[in-house]
């Protein structure tokens, strides 16, 4: 418990001023620990009726774990091409380039107190719609469309398992661009176990 609420007030008081980034919430721990890593803070902001996603990344040190720390209040609309922006600098650096270094987004692990991590070093994101494949396209209000038919979230991975293998591809996992980070990395969680178990899905997600 001691080391949450260091963590939380070290979010809170970074960058100099009292800041708040609300932080998406699971039961379940992907990652507990990183070591070696480098905050990147990516803040939810107002103004007049706009919605921003201001990035502050004054610690980020290329060679080092990157741990990205998003406001579940931003749509992806607005958190994904930032991010695109900081993997492509990492994916691109030559001179002080760490083969070993990952890029992760945090959450709050409401069973264990703490922080914890999920690993993204490996996606590529694309601001398209994809071409082939099983699309599963995650929807707002927790809907989810696979290849058109709606599937509810709790039943979405029963659902995939029991697919034919002859009709699959590959997978490919699609998000609504006005779907909340929060609700983004919620369903990246709850598909984890999914992910890492199939060799036939793609790298890319997409976002419309």
């Amino acid at each position: 418990m001691k080391y949450f609420t260091i963590i939380v007030l070290f979010i809170l008081v970074s960058c100099g001023n009292k800041e708040n980034i609300l932080l998406p919430k699971s039961n379940n721990t992907i990652i507990k620990n990183i070591e070696d890593h480098s905050p990147i803070y990516i803040f939810f902001r107002t103004k007049y009726k706009d919605t921003l996603a201001e990035v502050n990344r004054k610690n980020e040190i290329i060679s080092t774990n990157w741990i990205f720390n998003v406001d579940k209040r931003l749509p992806l609309r607005l958190v994904i091409p930032e991010v695109m922006k900081l993997q492509n600098k990492k994916r691109e650096e030559k001179a002080h380039k760490n083969e070993k270094a990952q890029n992760y987004y945090s959450y709050a692990d409401t069973i264990g107190k703490n922080l914890a991590f999920i690993p993204f070093t490996n996606v590529f994101y694309k601001l398209e719609k994809p071409k082939s494949g099983i699309i599963i396209f995650f929807k707002k209000n927790n809907e989810i469309e696979v290849n058109g038919i709606i599937v509810k979230k709790e039943n979405i991975r029963n659902y995939l398992a029991a697919l034919p293998i002859s009709v699959i591809n590959h997978y490919v996992f699609c998000f609504a661009k006005d779907l909340s980070y929060g609700s983004y990395l919620q369903y990246e969680i709850l598909m984890w176990d999914f992910k890492v178990s199939k060799s036939k899905i793609t790298k890319q997600e997409f976002m419309y």
